[in-house]
């Protein structure tokens, strides 16, 4: 599976990224990684083949916020598109739960699907949120405290509530195994947590100096999950990590990069470069798979807003087509491009409209094929955009096993 053992506990080892040091000794002794402040030293060698990497992920990711000026509504794209990214974050973590089941848990009309994992879901939305507006408003910046904050929202319910949320761990932790002797992989002792994370800050504020953000973002992500600070989800604040450094850097005007599916699809890659860089300082090797994940997702991020924004719009000319009526049904239409998942009483509502011209225009869009009912009810009938659901859905209706 590609995975590396941490080394036996009668050996010390250390490189640029850090040592392992021997916590016990015996049958049951195992050596737990204390990692080096960033930026590594010596510094990461970006070489020629590395530079081009750089280059081309700044293009993409500057293509990626373009793309934004194109959409009518940047904000209808990002409240379906950031669902997706909480979907693909909780299923590296075990959950079950797809796009549709969370936009239909969240619609409170969802029978069958499972609640506590939409739940779980819900709240990695609900922990971005936050991040992101504390950033924007100037409130907090990026840092400790942000981000025990995001982890307590984060785990406010469900799996995991009960595991210090919003505080750093106060016992040791390890990944893989039943005991540390023969985990995976010993983060360090639940005493250096405190100062790693505050070198770790440090770093972010370009102390003791600047690194290229996409360096930058790609060495804290691995610090932060080498540290392992939290008793849980540990991953998903980490990825969390990475969109809000580029929005902080006000490298992206919205949080579009997200690279759960990238590290989904490639789980035992990306634990293996993990480990790599605590055995054998392979900062390289890690930046490099790093950022040809960036370059892959925001390359098909760009093509899945372009091709959404070019559907919506093909449906919006076919609904002209409807005649009497088509005011209405344009109406509701933009109400379904926004959160996908819609119920006519709701949207009458919304739009200030009467029921019965609402429900005719539910109608048409369904004989038009651009809405699809899911209940399969007779009354309390719920719809989605069909084609715009089935786009999204993409890589999130297999869950990681």
């Amino acid at each position: 599976m590609g995975y590396r053992f941490p080394m036996p506990a009668a050996r010390r080892t250390e490189n640029r990224s850090g040592e392992f040091r021997v916590v016990e000794s015996g049958p049951d002794g195992y050596s737990a990684f204390h990692p080096a402040p960033l930026p590594p030293d010596p510094a990461v060698d970006i070489d020629p083949e590395l530079q081009v990497l750089v280059d081309q992920a700044n293009q993409a990711l500057g293509r990626l916020d373009g793309i934004t000026l194109l959409l009518p509504d940047p904000d209808q794209f990002l409240y379906t598109y950031v669902r997706k990214e909480a979907v693909l974050s909780s299923q590296i973590e075990g959950t079950q739960s797809s796009l549709s089941d969370l936009l239909l848990f969240e619609a409170d009309a969802a029978p069958g699907v499972p609640v506590s994992d939409a739940r779980e879901t819900s709240n990695y939305i609900a922990a971005m949120n936050h991040g992101v507006e504390k950033i924007r408003s100037g409130e907090l910046p990026l840092s400790n405290r942000l981000m025990r904050e995001m982890h307590a929202v984060l785990l406010r319910s469900g799996r995991g509530s009960e595991r210090s949320p919003g505080r750093f761990r106060r016992e040791q932790n390890w990944i893989g195994g039943n005991r540390p002797a023969v985990a995976r992989y010993v983060p360090p002792p639940w005493q250096e947590v405190e100062p790693a994370m505050a070198q770790l800050e440090k770093f972010l504020h370009d102390d003791p100096k600047r690194t290229p953000i996409l360096v930058k973002v790609a060495l804290a992500h691995a610090q932060f999950e080498t540290i392992h600070p939290f008793l849980d989800a540990n991953g998903r604040v980490g990825r969390l990590l990475i969109t809000l450094l580029l929005v902080a850097e006000e490298v992206l005007r919205r949080p579009l990069l997200y690279l759960s599916l990238y590290l989904k699809q490639n789980r035992d890659d990306y634990y293996d470069h993990l480990q790599r860089i605590r055995t054998e300082g392979a900062w390289e090797a890690w930046l490099r798979f790093f950022l040809e994940g960036v370059i892959e997702v925001a390359e098909s991020t760009t093509a899945t807003t372009r091709d959404l924004v070019h559907m919506i719009e093909r449906d919006r000319q076919a609904i002209h087509e409807f005649g009497r009526g088509a005011a209405t049904a344009l109406r509701v239409h933009d109400l379904a491009s926004r959160f996908v998942v819609l119920r006519p009483a709701d949207a009458a509502g919304v739009l200030g409209l009467s029921a019965p011209p609402v429900y005719g225009a539910v109608r048409r869009l369904e004989e038009a094929g651009i809405l699809r009912e899911v209940t399969g009810r007779q009354r309390g009938k719920l719809y989605v955009y069909d084609e715009y659901l089935a786009r999204l859905n993409e890589g999130t209706t297999e869950p990681a096993s």
